[in-house]
């Protein structure tokens, strides 16, 4: 793999702006710079030739009782980049940063029939898959 991995910066707007086309919709800029200033939010952008070609982001969530975990939020990379090794070297990434955080844990959700996303967890050692059932309240 010949990309480089780069975390995002309070004054990386544009390079989120260039990553995009990666995200589910094309990211706001206030949003971008809401995420970018928000203490616990992470985000690293692989860059190959320069361009983007994928991301991971993370965000840590802390409970008086418990401590502090990594919740990977989201992981994208671009179906022609797909089968490199991109993904598990960004999950690996948002690994190493929460070890470094002093995070107890890391976890993330998918779809069970999201079959890149469960070989990619797999690859980058997630384990102990579960049957939790998700619940979502629409506020907007």
């Amino acid at each position: 793999m010949a990309v480089e991995l780069r975390w995002a910066s309070a004054d990386d707007d544009a390079l989120v702006a260039a990553a995009g086309h990666l995200f589910d919709d094309i990211p706001d800029p206030a949003t971008i710079r809401r995420f970018l200033t928000t203490l616990g939010h992470h985000l690293c952008v692989a860059l190959d030739d320069g361009g983007p070609v994928g991301f991971v982001s993370g965000v840590e969530t802390t409970h008086p009782d418990k401590g502090t975990e990594m919740f990977l939020y989201e992981l994208a990379v671009d179906e022609a980049a797909r089968g490199r090794g991109i993904g598990t070297a960004l999950v690996d990434a948002l690994r190493e940063r929460a070890v470094e955080l002093g995070c107890y844990g890391m976890w993330v959700l998918t779809d069970e029939d999201n079959a890149a996303a469960l070989r990619t967890y797999a690859a980058a050692g997630a384990s102990g898959r579960s049957t939790h059932v998700m619940f979502e309240w629409a506020l907007s």
